[in-house]
């Protein structure tokens, strides 16, 4: 902004606070680029919300009971199998010499079956594998939580970046409405151009209140992650002081991979279960025989061996084979398109840093000098008011282009943060504290 029409704009409150304004959109990253309105609260970073959120999850609870199937399932899958005990009445009734009880058998018999192969091993096995599922599937879930609320507060700080154009721009109405009106009652402008600067004026209040009203609601949305009141102001230093990321390759979240090696690890442990299924389970009996002709006992041992004439459980045997290949290629290909993902996050962020530098430090200047150019002719009567608010719409334009890039700029850093578990360690250290 040029030393003359700051010095113009601070000769009268209305343009004084749009100098401040401009000054704020416009500032280089580092610079202040707070609103100037007084403060509602205390002010709200992005570490705040984040731990506020991960703090007050609502799935804590759902988590910890499918820990606790988790380790029922482990307990479970460890048991033997149950043994049996039977009754076996021969000779019990009939004709001829069988017509009387005196010739009843009875025998008491205790069966046990014994697992061969490593059967309930390899039912651990999986039971294991599968509760190491649910823990990773709730670290995704609180990386996801904190992606949400990371893309929330980037909408909070758009909407108060938007608001405080709204606000320029209803000052900057207000001003030029004042011109008009001035040159009107002078017979230097006809009245309907009074007209048209009263409906734009009037238009940038409505414009104005909404965009209060839908700062509020991003805030209130944003308080809803932990719910509490959206009593905070936010720094939006941080939404224009932003800079290209590293051109560095980013790895891919240990918890997603966690989370895909886990699933592998599931799939092998099927593996070992259905080939332990495939070896047979011998029975083995022993009891006691009762012969009801003379009262005599005697003792009666046996077994049993299934043969595997027609099911050797082949099929499921490669059925889990291949569902672990198929793990195996998903955890390289899920690798190769996250990491193509960040690649296009990474780039595009580059872009947008770049095109808001450029309209920093290009265009809006030279929006502004336009504004400024056209003011001094319409005082001195070489401009119709058109060509004033013409300015004015170019310059709020080009401001609220660099504000819908820098948006776009940090919901991408809100997904690239997700893609790289920037900040699992949040997530853990909340996780190790529930524990406790």
């Amino acid at each position: 902004m040029s030393s003359s029409y700051r010095g113009r704009a601070l000769a009268r409150p209305g343009l004084a606070l749009i100098a401040g304004l401009l000054l704020a959109v416009t500032a280089p990253p580092g610079a202040s680029a707070q609103t100037p309105a007084p403060a509602a609260g205390p002010t709200l970073n992005l570490d705040d919300a984040l731990a506020r959120a991960s703090g007050a999850d609502p799935s804590a609870a759902g988590w910890d009971a499918r820990f606790a199937a988790g380790q029922a399932s482990i307990r479970q899958a460890g048991v033997k199998p149950n043994p049996s005990l039977g009754l076996e009445l021969e000779n019990f009734t009939g004709s001829g010499a069988y017509a009387m009880l005196d010739r009843t058998e009875a025998t008491l018999s205790y069966e046990q079956t014994i697992e061969r192969g490593g059967k309930r091993e390899a039912r651990v096995g999986l039971a294991r594998a599968s509760a190491e599922i649910t823990r990773r599937r709730r670290d995704i879930r609180r990386l996801d939580l904190l992606r949400d609320v990371q893309a929330a507060y980037a909408e909070a700080l758009a909407a108060e970046a938007e608001l405080l154009i709204a606000e320029a721009r209803l000052l900057a109405a207000q001003s030029a409405q004042t011109d008009v009106e001035r040159r009107v009652r002078a017979a230097r402008d006809p009245l309907f151009a009074g007209s048209r600067a009263g409906a734009n004026s009037a238009q940038a209040e409505v414009d104005r209140d909404q965009a209060r009203l839908a700062a509020q609601n991003a805030r209130s949305t944003l308080a809803r992650f932990w719910g509490g009141p959206a009593d905070f102001t936010l720094n939006l230093e941080t939404f224009f002081g932003v800079a290209p990321p590293a051109t560095v390759d980013r790895p891919v979240a240990v918890a997603d991979l966690a989370l895909l090696e886990a699933e592998r690890e599931v799939a092998a442990a099927s593996v070992r279960l259905e080939q332990s299924r495939a070896v047979t389970d011998p029975t083995v009996r022993a009891g006691v025989r009762y012969f009801g002709d003379g009262s005599d006992v005697a003792f009666v041992v046996g077994g049993s061996v299934p043969l595997r004439l027609n099911d050797n459980n082949k099929g499921a045997i490669d059925r889990a084979v291949a569902e672990r290949s198929a793990a195996d290629a998903d955890i390289t290909a899920e690798r190769l398109l996250r990491e193509r993902e960040i690649a296009r996050l990474t780039a595009r962020m580059a872009a947008s840093a770049a095109e808001s530098e450029r309209l920093r430090a290009d265009v809006i200047p030279l929006a502004i000098r336009a504004v400024e150019q056209v003011r001094d002719g319409f005082n001195r009567g070489g401009f119709q008011y058109a060509n004033v608010a013409e300015a004015e719409r170019g310059l709020a334009d080009a401001r609220a282009r660099r504000v819908a890039v820098l948006r776009q700029f940090h919901l991408d850093q809100a997904a690239l943060d997700r893609l790289t578990g920037r900040h699992a360690a949040l997530a853990s250290s909340n996780l190790n504290a529930e524990r406790r």
